[in-house]
């Protein structure tokens, strides 16, 4: 197989998005921090938030956050010490778990949600033009559908990649 290397004006973007990317997490990560959340946490609050009745599958939780199954038991457990979340066994199978925001964790949310907006928008948002941003978008949905795409069509490298594949219901 040859290599297709990038070309100068691809590697330039490659590297301006690596970099731009990193100190934007950095960035949103380190205000989360300062009121006691990490990024993954914020997002877990987020989805859960806009779940009907505040609760979702851990798979599906796990999945939409694209974390492991074991890297969301452990943030999960983190955060049901804290009172921001609390499972629950979901009742079509006793076997399933399902993740509840509480009202501390919808309070934490609606606390935090204002800081983290206006990060977004001062280090994301406000500058880039409206439509670069529609065009970062467009890239990123085509990027995440080509990675679920060929993510379906390859074997599981671990057995732990093979548990979280063969995982199903609640």
């Amino acid at each position: 197989m040859t290599t297709r290397w990038l070309t100068a004006t691809q590697q330039k973007a490659w590297r301006s998005y690596l970099l731009g990317s990193a100190k934007l997490m950095e960035r949103l990560d380190r205000d989360l921090r300062s009121i006691g959340l990490s990024m993954p946490e914020y997002e877990i609050l987020v989805r859960l938030s806009e779940a009907p009745e505040r609760t979702l599958r851990m798979t599906e939780l796990a999945q939409s956050v694209h974390h492991s199954r074991s890297r969301l038991t452990h943030t999960i457990n983190r955060m049901e010490s804290a009172g921001l979340v609390e499972r629950v066994s979901c009742p079509s199978d006793g076997r399933g778990v399902l993740a509840r925001l509480t009202a501390k964790g919808y309070d934490t949310l609606v606390d935090a949600a204002p800081m983290h907006v206006a990060g977004v928008r001062e280090t994301f948002v406000d500058v880039v033009s409206a439509d670069d941003f529609a065009t970062i978008g467009r890239a990123f949905e085509a990027v995440a559908a080509h990675a679920d795409r060929i993510g379906q069509n390859r074997q599981p490298s671990t057995p732990a990649a093979a548990d979280d594949a063969l995982e199903s219901g609640c």
